[in-house]
């Protein structure tokens, strides 16, 4: 899989349903090479608490499952 497949997907957070945002860039463990997080653009709605950021990031190990369509994530922002 490509990163500009992952650009693609909707990122959803399986806590309530809602569309996160959109993914960026993604940042990567120089010495092992395998992805840390991901770099989201959030969607203005989502983070409206977090208004001082840009974008903001996923920890890898907090993706549940990768889909055709979505990457559902579990995320907690309280």
């Amino acid at each position: 899989m490509r990163l500009s497949d992952l650009q693609t997907k909707y990122i959803v957070n399986v806590q309530d349903g809602k569309n996160i945002g959109n993914i960026i860039d993604v940042k990567i463990d120089e010495e092992t090479g395998s992805i840390v997080s991901l770099v989201i653009e959030p969607n203005k709605n989502f983070f409206s608490f977090n208004k001082g950021k840009i974008d903001t990031e996923i920890n890898w190990k907090s993706i549940e499952k990768i889909g055709e369509d979505v990457i559902l994530v579990n995320i907690s922002l309280y």
